[in-house]
């Protein structure tokens, strides 16, 4: 089994429970990591045999794209997208990370992971 990592894909969107939040919007980042068997990919150096980084990087997008109350549910929706795109991985995980939610306490980000 192999891995393929994409890290670090930055967003700005308006996701969030309090109506400020859907107005205002904050940065987010969202890595992706498949599990598989990428050897064809590995010989043959064929794109269509691997994991494309641009397929990857719009079914973020216009996931993150659709406002929700909770980043669990966003994670959901583009866990769901990726599997429909790449149903040749063994498994996908996503993290989506909300830089500095509103809270009473301080603390610089919320990160949900969510793997199947």
């Amino acid at each position: 089994m192999q891995q393929l990592l994409i890290s670090g894909i930055e967003l700005y969107a308006f996701h969030g429970c309090l109506p400020e939040e859907r107005i205002i919007g904050t940065y987010y980042t969202v890595d992706v990591c498949f599990t598989g068997n990428f050897d064809t990919a590995i010989t043959t150096d064929d794109l269509s045999t691997a994991v494309d980084y641009v397929k990857v990087s719009a079914i973020v997008q216009n996931e993150m794209k659709t406002p929700s109350n909770l980043i669990e549910h966003v994670g959901g929706r583009i866990l769901r997208a990726l599997r429909d795109e790449f149903p040749s991985c063994e498994k996908i995980k996503v993290s989506v990370a909300k830089k500095n939610p509103p809270s009473h306490v301080g603390f610089n980000k919320a990160v949900f992971v969510i793997e199947g």
